[in-house]
Parts: structure tokens; sequence; C-alpha cells
């Protein structure tokens, strides 16, 4: 895919494990505005119709003056100085439309969170399919203390994630947590040394991506997702129609005839992702 059209995410790619690094590192703390919006809007649309990347990272090196550690400290506020009411509804209306869109990529994504992680920064995580934290790592939803509330589908989706209790502690009190609280209610699935060992962890699982199916990996993924909150009778379609598009695009049959490859820890040729 054209990374020059995402430079605002400062990408860079590893095309031996087909991993995408976004590395962020803009403005006064990672905050995200409309630059960054409109990078994100166009990472979606190659990701969509480019099947050359399995694994998408988030992460930052970025640190503060004094040293802080920071990935997303929220969203550029800033910039809304001067916008009438109807406008930042608009803006807020994008941000939750792009976020649904991000979470519902055909590949696996992973977010390594190193420092403050604010607002849109916690709501982030909502978009990703796997999320680590080093121990610098703190989250919190500021927003009700500024009159307004976690609106790129943190309000909608983080007690799916955390269960409704600490949903609201989060989102009412606006308590910052630590990444180990993280990991014990669920906002992060694993407590990483440091960035590096973070970084270590995500290329062993594109290496381990990059032995699957890419179509089984989304269809798996497009049936899991599809499926949270419905009823059995309809999880159960979801995942038929899944299971019955590997087979119709080949990937099956592939399978089947490379069994003993793919057992001696050999990848098969498996077909672009469909």
């Amino acid at each position: 895919m054209d990374l020059s059209s995402i430079e605002a995410l400062h990408p860079s790619l590893d095309p031996a494990r087909r991993l995408l690094v976004l590395d962020l590192d803009h403005g006064k703390a990672n905050e995200m505005g409309s630059e960054q919006l409109d990078a994100l809007a166009r990472l979606c649309t190659g990701l969509e119709a480019d099947a050359s990347v399995t694994c998408l990272c988030t992460t930052s090196h970025r640190a503060s003056k004094k040293g802080t550690p920071i990935f997303i400290a929220g969203a550029n506020v800033t910039e809304r100085v001067g916008w009438d009411d109807d406008r930042v509804k608009a803006h807020v209306l994008r941000q939750r439309a792009l976020m649904r869109r991000l979470r519902r990529l055909p590949l696996f994504t992973v977010v390594l969170s190193h420092g403050v992680t604010l607002g849109w920064g916690t709501e982030y995580l909502l978009t990703a399919d796997y999320s680590l934290a080093t121990p610098t790592a703190s989250f919190g939803l500021p927003e009700t203390g500024l009159g307004i509330l976690p609106g790129a589908r943190g309000t909608a989706e983080l007690a799916s994630l955390v269960g409704p209790a600490h949903a609201l502690r989060l989102g009412c009190t606006g308590e910052t947590v630590d990444a180990h609280e993280a990991l014990r209610i669920g906002l992060v699935q694993e407590v990483v040394d440091d960035l590096d060992a973070g970084l270590a962890r995500v290329h062993a699982l594109a290496e381990r991506l990059m032995q699957r199916s890419p179509t089984a990996v989304a269809a798996f993924k497009r049936a899991l997702l599809e499926g949270l909150g419905q009823p059995e009778a309809v999880r159960l379609d979801l995942e038929r129609a899944a299971y019955e598009h590997t087979v119709d695009t080949g990937e099956a049959a592939v399978g089947r005839a490379s069994f003993d490859e793919i057992r001696q820890g050999r990848t098969p040729s498996w077909g672009p992702r469909r």
C-alpha cells in the first residue's frame, strides 16, 4: 500500500512479517485531530483493498519534555476553538464511524500502549483485536469533566470489554488506572516489560499470522465481531457462512492438501485474502 498517504501516522512496513507499525509522533502529545483522522481513513481504504499486510500495530516512542512516555493524550480539542455545535457533532460522528471501521479491518490489529493514554487514546484500544501495555502506561476517560462524554465508541463499547461497573467507574469519575489495573479489568490483555519487549511480542504474533490463511483469519474475525450480542442462532449462522466462505474460496482445500506440510511447521501457499 502507499505509505506516503499516511505519513502523518509515521508508518513503517516490515514486508518479511507483513507487519505495518504506526509509530505516532505528532502535535504536542500525539493528540488526534483532523489530519490524523484523514490519514486513518486513508489507511483503512488501503488495508481493506490491499491484502499484503496481515498485522497492524499502533504504538509510540513519544515522550514529553520531562521524559514522560505518551501514547495518545486524547483528541485535539484546541482545533475545535471557534467551531459551532453542529460542526463539533459532525466531527465526533466522523470519529465514531472511523473507529468502527478500524475495528472491522480484515486483519489482526494490535495496540501497544507506552505511556499516557487518555480519552481518545483509551477509546482507540476498543478498535484493537489485542492490546499490550508497558508498565508506564496509564489509562483514563476525562471527558465528563469537560462537559462531554467518550464519544468515539467509548460509551457504546467499553462495557463490553471491561463490564459495566468498571466502565462506569472510568467514564463517570475520570479515575486514571495503571497498566496492571488495566490488565486486571480486561482493558488490555498483556503487560510487557518495556517497549522493545512489546514490539518483540508483536513481531511474534505477526510471524504466526503469516502461517495462516488471510481469508480464514478475516472470515473468523468478521463472524466473531458481527456475532457479539446476537442470539445463538444468529451466531451459528454467521459461523456457517464464514466457514463456507473458506470452502468456496478454496482455502479449505489448500489446508486439506497441505496437512502434513502444516504439521511439520511449513506454510502452504495460501491464496490472497478474499
